[in-house]
């Protein structure tokens, strides 16, 4: 069977020009993929929504431990699941991501169900912790899968905007992760106010992750070439290398021994301290705020009730800020962006500490600021970098390490806030401002680093 072009030209600039048709069939193969990551993020952070709810049931050091156990977890399932998404394909890691996060969210709902309402004795901290480090596990398959199918259908000099439509998605997550598991809280709270269904908040999520997963099954593929289309060079590290044989060896000490994506390592950790340590923890700030002070209620409910579009506005903005001026006036580097969104991070967290305590609408837009440029950045490295220095060959170890890295730095920023903050939320931002100067000197060491692989040229 003859399979169409996909890869037509290159313009005078050295930017790939595809027919219409496989660009039609790109947007039909990551569209679904992307929708399926974003609900992945519902599945992940409605965990932060049901501590709000749950009240002194999940405390800030319990919602910590908890939290912290998953995104350990997240951390070093690289290990395992970037190699196994190399040797088999994005396609089956977002069918295991998305159809597992999907059982364990599910499980969580029963739990919930048995204590609030069953009568069910169980440690909530321990049952969770292990439930949640399950879900994190298969959680960890679908920024791996996204990243790997996505280095076959994109050449690098256009990843750049895919680092902003990866912001996209991830913002669009945060969307439904805080906005929608908000409404349905307040729906089973208005359902029925005495004993509120709180598990509906795992259980819808996982209802969803449901139908994508067996949309996927029928639409993904993981490559052009799967879609009767002609696979190309995406022109990125693994350019050169594609005819040989798959050797996880050879990868491993590929991405271990690979300076720039060590330091994208670095990075992307300074990243997971900063996303998380203001995503998770200001809505849980202000909840405490909206109970302590009537006076200030209302300005804190706007931004509790509205904080999942916030996020996806700011992150969306980020994405596509980062990945257009990327590509735009740094030749495709991804370093330069994430050092000038870093400086802004800098400037936001040294804000905060200002606000904390004084006012409404000066933290909230310190945390904005923080979020349109951390967003950014985790869509330009975690999402655009990693193709381009792991390669197509590479990208699901590549994505797994850096990810990982993310998470550890989640992890870290968990353990650490829940007793910090429990103590005194002045130290909230004290705690950050140092992993934003980290993360400023650790682009500095990369600035200038562009992908080489064996092709030349295009």
């Amino acid at each position: 069977m003859t399979k169409k072009q996909s890869l037509l030209s290159f313009d005078s600039n050295g930017k790939p020009v595809h027919s219409s048709e496989y660009k039609l069939r790109r947007i039909l193969n990551w569209l679904p993929l992307g929708l399926t990551y974003a609900f992945l993020y519902m599945a992940r952070y409605n965990l932060t929504v049901s501590k709000n709810a749950l009240g002194n049931l999940m405390t800030k050091e319990d919602f910590g431990i908890i939290f912290a156990a998953g995104t350990i977890t997240y951390a070093f399932s690289f290990l395992i699941n970037g190699p196994l998404t190399d040797k088999f394909g994005g396609k089956m890691s977002i069918l295991l991501g998305a159809g597992g996060a999907a059982i364990m969210n599910i499980l969580m709902g029963v739990f919930l169900l048995g204590i609030l309402k069953l009568g069910w004795a169980l440690n909530l901290t321990l049952v969770f912790s292990i439930a949640y480090s399950l879900n994190m596990y298969f959680q960890s398959f679908g920024a791996v899968a996204i990243v790997k199918v996505n280095a076959s259908w994109f050449h690098v000099k256009e990843r750049g905007v895919f680092g902003g439509i990866f912001g996209i998605l991830i913002s669009l997550g945060l969307y439904f992760a805080f906005d929608w598991s908000q409404y349905v809280v307040n729906f089973a709270e208005g359902l029925n106010p005495k004993n509120p269904m709180y598990w509906l908040v795992f259980w819808i999520p996982a209802i969803i992750l449901i139908i994508w997963f067996i949309i996927d099954i029928f639409i993904l593929k993981d490559k052009p070439g799967q879609a009767g289309y002609e696979d190309f060079d995406t022109g990125d590290a693994s350019s050169g290398y594609m005819d040989e044989k798959f050797n996880l060896w050879d990868i491993i000490k590929k991405i271990f021994t690979n300076k720039v994506i060590i330091f994208v390592g670095l990075i992307e950790f300074c990243t997971g301290v900063l996303r998380n340590g203001v995503m998770h923890w200001f809505p849980i700030y202000a909840k405490e705020q909206i109970t302590a002070f009537a006076s200030t209620a209302a300005s804190w409910n706007f931004w509790l009730n509205n904080w999942g579009l916030i996020l996806m506005l700011a992150g969306a903005s980020g994405g596509m800020l980062a990945g257009w001026m990327s590509d735009k006036f740094f030749g495709s580097k991804r370093a330069p962006v994430a050092g000038i969104l870093y400086t802004s991070i800098l400037l936001a967290t040294i804000a905060m500490y200002f606000f904390v305590g004084t006012s409404a609408i000066g933290l909230g837009i310190s945390v904005v600021i923080i979020s349109v440029a951390v967003i950014g950045t985790h869509g330009m490295l975690s999402g655009t970098a990693t193709m381009d220095f792991g390669g197509r060959k590479a990208a699901g170890t590549a994505v797994g390490l850096i990810d990982g890295l993310v998470y550890l730095g989640t992890g870290v920023q968990s353990l650490s806030l829940g007793f910090i903050t429990t103590k005194n939320w002045n130290y909230w931002p004290v705690f950050l401002i140092p992993f934003a100067i980290l993360g400023i000197l650790f682009t500095i060491k990369i600035w200038n680093a562009f992908p080489k692989g064996k092709s030349a040229g295009h």
